[in-house]
């Protein structure tokens, strides 16, 4: 593989591997990997697609509990081996995240949303709690 820049981004299936620990070969295999990566100045990025997809598959696959996967998630990003490419943190680090309405997913994609547009159209009636989402009428 040849690197061009600093970063290396991670898949669901390398962070969940990282999260969970199984399968225990492909677990190793990652962190070799990324002992590797590391070795040589690179570090691992993880988009805030990736980290919703974590979410869930912990969640539903692994069946963590709505609080621990948000919170075994934001001891990830704040791992200083983990750079976030995202708004993911910034939204892991508010407060009783796992009851907030709208929920974790629905907030990134509103940053994201805000980020790059004027405002938010949704049929989603928590989501107007938030700045510049609109409901139609």
């Amino acid at each position: 593989m040849n690197i061009s820049s600093n970063l290396v981004g991670l898949d669901t299936s390398i962070v969940l591997r990282l999260l969970v620990g199984e399968p225990a070969s492909q677990f190793k295999r990652a962190v070799v990997r990324l002992d590797e990566f590391r070795a040589a100045g690179v570090q691992a990025a993880v988009s805030d697609l990736v980290i919703a997809e974590a979410y869930f598959a912990l969640q539903y696959h692994y069946d963590v509990p709505k609080q621990v996967a948000l919170d075994t998630l934001k001891q990830f990003l704040e791992s200083s081996e983990i750079v976030p490419l995202g708004v993911a943190l910034r939204i892991l680090q508010q407060p009783n995240m796992a009851k907030a309405e709208p929920g974790f997913v629905d907030r990134i994609i509103h940053a994201e949303y805000e980020r790059k547009t004027q405002a938010m159209l949704t049929f989603e009636k928590a989501a107007t709690r938030l700045a510049n989402v609109e409901i139609p009428k």
